[in-house]
């Protein structure tokens, strides 16, 4: 893997400093190959202090992977903060979360974690459990289906991109978003009227 730098986040505690140096790593070899040895050398503090806060490689993978989630649920609250109070604000500031980020930034980390799930399938408990808690964001939908379809295709997008499998253009890319923005706009507009209730 090409060795990539994250960007530094200010002064951080020592799980911080952690987190921080293990993202490094693995970007550097892969969460395969990534070691508690390698991670406490590059933050600079011994193996016992890494222990304390992560006894396994497991639990700091997981770690890694809920701080990523908890910045992705961070944005899409303010993203939410700034859109008119209507029953769909939530689901809207969720797409529009997704849609924002930069996917080539994470690819080699998602790539990493899945390569590592294999051997590992719970190290993934922080993303299921981050898509039940949007499962529930789409149940309150007015048009719950119709949200279900859209964060599909919103997450098929994401996941062909982290796999380096989007066959698109830049163009069809930016068509499909621009689709995808347009139906959440329009379900989400306080005149939109509610589907009737499925049979």
């Amino acid at each position: 893997m090409d060795t990539k730098q994250r960007k530094p986040r200010g002064r951080p505690s020592s799980r911080l400093q952690i987190l921080d140096a293990a993202e490094t790593v693995v970007f550097e070899v892969g969460a395969n190959h990534l070691t508690l040895e390698a991670v406490a050398d590059r933050a600079g503090i011994s193996k016992g202090g890494l222990l304390y806060h992560f006894p396994t490689k497991e639990a700091l993978l997981q770690a890694m992977l809920r701080r990523f989630i908890e910045e992705h649920h961070a944005r899409r609250n303010e993203l939410c903060a700034r859109l008119p109070c209507t029953p769909d604000a939530q689901f809207r500031a969720l797409i529009a979360t997704k849609l924002e980020k930069d996917i080539g930034d994470d690819c080699q980390m998602a790539q990493s974690m899945l390569a590592a799930s294999a051997e590992s399938p719970q190290l993934l408990d922080p993303v299921r459990e981050a898509h039940d808690c949007e499962n529930a964001i789409l149940r309150q939908a007015r048009d719950p289906d119709l949200a279900r379809l859209l964060w599909l295709a919103t997450e098929g997008l994401m996941v062909t991109e982290m796999l380096a499998m989007n066959p698109f253009s830049a163009a069809e890319r930016a068509s499909v978003i621009s689709l995808i923005e347009r139906l959440a706009d329009t379900m989400c507009r306080p005149d939109s009227p509610t589907p009737p209730p499925q049979q």
